[in-house]
């Protein structure tokens, strides 16, 4: 493996006042592996919230020709780096594998060849070296990984995110509203029926002909664009419940394009993201919305709001979800931008967070593609 693709990610140790141990527990630390799409990580995090090492590999050179991930090509490449990735992130640590306390690795769900990769490690690790193993639910991590650090919306240190909450998670495939109430807990209170906001943002990027991964590019054009110029449908915002529909979005999106084929002078893609990222935001914000009134939510009171997963990196929703989060008296949270996408350290934290529940794997599972947290 090319070395120079190493991405190093020095978190280095949090301030003081955030290194809450978890009562009545002894020290903790983990390495977490996580291989479950285009990035092959691995991190190792302490109990005190302190990440010790981050690596990620990541395979966007790769994929970048063919607009989208292979799932074959990002399983090799997992292979060729997964040893060299876990190598480093030791050495950076200053630690070895026999100093672990517990081994957690992505066990679903995802590209089946890229978890399996990861998850053989795992147990492959834990076996030789007699150590606790945590079969780690990547959605799970996602969920978490504002427990180990939280941001605000301008990136500030935020509070200590507490039991129960509400999230926002939106992860690849996955866009949901889900009552945290625990490690292991979760009640779904809305999610899409068709296209995730990340899978909208992404084939937007690519009908305009801009580079992959998309979400981040279509945010920055929209910061120079005027969200008004253009009018998309907002689907399901005028209908009780909180689940969401982003694919007649795309589809207008696409539609209107035709009409206007290309190629686009920067003013106009600038203002078709603005426009199109208006619309995912208002029907974010309109879902979370009426999730505030059921039932389940207004009983468990939750302190924060919370938004997790790849594209929780996007500025405009982090901002319209603290506006919402003070309109109902709340806090808002989020991970820093550096732990929105995936990455070993949310494996890692997930691991200790389920290691202190005593849910360790005890007998040997098979990785799983698909794996609804309200499955765990």
């Amino acid at each position: 493996m090319n070395s120079e693709k190493i991405i190093r990610i020095d978190m280095g140790n949090l301030k003081s006042s955030d290194h809450r141990v978890i009562e009545n527990k002894p020290h903790v630390l983990c390495l977490g592996i996580e291989s479950s799409c285009d990035e092959t990580a691995a991190a190792i995090v302490d109990s005190n919230r302190n990440i010790l090492s981050h690596i990620v590999y990541s395979q966007i050179p790769e994929h970048q020709k063919y607009g989208g991930v292979v799932p074959e090509l990002a399983a090799r490449a997992h292979i060729l780096a997964i040893d060299t990735v876990i190598k480093q992130t030791l050495k950076s640590a200053g630690v070895t594998l026999k100093d672990m306390d517990v081994i957690a690795a992505t066990a679903g769900p995802g590209l089946i060849g890229g978890v399996l990769v990861g998850w053989m490690t795992a147990v492959g690790i834990a076996q030789s070296l007699d150590k606790p193993l945590v079969a780690v639910n990547h959605l799970e991590a996602h969920a978490l990984v504002p427990r180990l650090h939280a941001a605000t919306a301008n990136g500030a240190d935020g509070d200590f995110v507490t039991f129960p909450y509400l999230l926002m998670l939106a992860s690849g495939g996955h866009c949901q509203i889900l009552l945290v109430r625990g490690v292991g807990r979760y009640d779904l209170i809305g999610q899409t029926l068709d296209d995730s906001a990340g899978e909208a943002f992404d084939k937007i990027a690519k009908m305009l002909g801009l580079e992959y991964p998309g979400g981040p590019v279509v945010d920055e054009r929209a910061r120079c664009g005027n969200p008004n110029r253009f009018v998309f449908p907002r689907p399901l915002c005028d209908k009780a419940g909180c689940d969401f529909s982003f694919s007649g979005i795309k589809t207008a999106a696409r539609t209107f394009l035709d009409k206007y084929p290309a190629p686009h002078d920067d003013g106009f893609v600038n203002d078709f993201c603005a426009s199109f990222q208006r619309t995912v935001v208002d029907c974010i914000v309109n879902r979370l919305d009426h999730a505030m009134q059921d039932k389940r939510v207004i009983l468990a009171k939750p302190k924060h709001l919370v938004v997790a997963g790849g594209v929780a990196k996007n500025s405009a929703i982090r901002a319209a979800m603290e506006m919402l989060a003070q309109k109902y008296k709340m806090l808002f949270a989020a991970p820093p931008l550096n732990l929105c996408t995936d990455n070993g350290a949310m494996i890692a934290w997930a691991g200790i967070e389920n290691f202190m529940c005593n849910r360790i794997v005890t007998a040997p599972i098979a990785p799983r593609p698909r794996w609804p947290l309200t499955e765990l």
